[in-house]
């Protein structure tokens, strides 16, 4: 998957300027596709000098004037396009699995309170992600939602994204259960309790 076809399906949604563009990545589309501000304004250049979105000037009082992007039918015949071609194999790379596999020669408290650092991360999403779904669904239970919606797919990939967080909040439950039971195992008789109590608070 490129950028280029992250910014025309979002742009399914609507017409919207960059700023609102960013907005959407922050919140939903950064859970499987990451952008910064600037990659996004080059990239809405580059799919407006092939033609494939169409860009509008607002002019506003007392703040900039603003562009204003939509989909042209050339950008949704590729969007098309695109949807129909098999997608690549997705890599993991993650620095944390590779610090959790070399932990045993190395310092396994750090790599403790980095998984504990996830885990936290991870719920910081969670709660971002259910005040999205709520908007979304916008009081409807889930099934009349995906039901009746004029779209599903940004709620299939909210989905996504909540999932992934729920089992990082697993694994990272386990890994840290694991670590904090051989701690105590290896620790000198009598400190073994005091020992895991510090690790918990890592």
């Amino acid at each position: 998957m490129s950028l280029k076809h992250a910014v025309l399906a979002t742009l399914l949604e609507g017409e919207a300027s960059g700023y609102d563009l960013a907005k959407i990545f922050d919140v939903s589309v950064a859970n499987f596709w990451a952008a910064t501000p600037q990659q996004l304004y080059r990239e809405l250049d580059r799919l407006a000098e092939a033609g494939l979105i169409t860009a509008r000037v607002v002019e506003q009082e007392r703040r900039p004037n603003k562009r204003m992007f939509s989909l042209t039918e050339a950008g949704r015949r590729d969007l098309a396009a695109y949807t129909s071609t098999p997608p690549r194999p997705s890599a993991i790379r993650d620095e944390l699995l590779v610090q959790v596999q070399a932990c045993d020669g190395g310092d396994t408290a750090a790599v403790r309170a980095f998984v504990a650092r996830r885990m936290e991360t991870a719920r910081t999403k969670l709660a971002r992600y259910e005040r999205l779904r709520e908007r979304m669904l916008a009081g409807r239970d889930e099934d009349a939602y995906l039901a009746e919606a004029e779209r599903v797919g940004p709620y299939l990939t909210l989905m996504r994204g909540r999932f992934l967080e729920e089992e990082n909040l697993r694994w990272g439950a386990r890994v840290l259960a694991v670590f904090d039971r051989r701690a105590a195992a290896e620790a000198p008789e009598g400190t073994g309790s005091a020992s895991a109590g510090a690790a918990r608070g890592a």
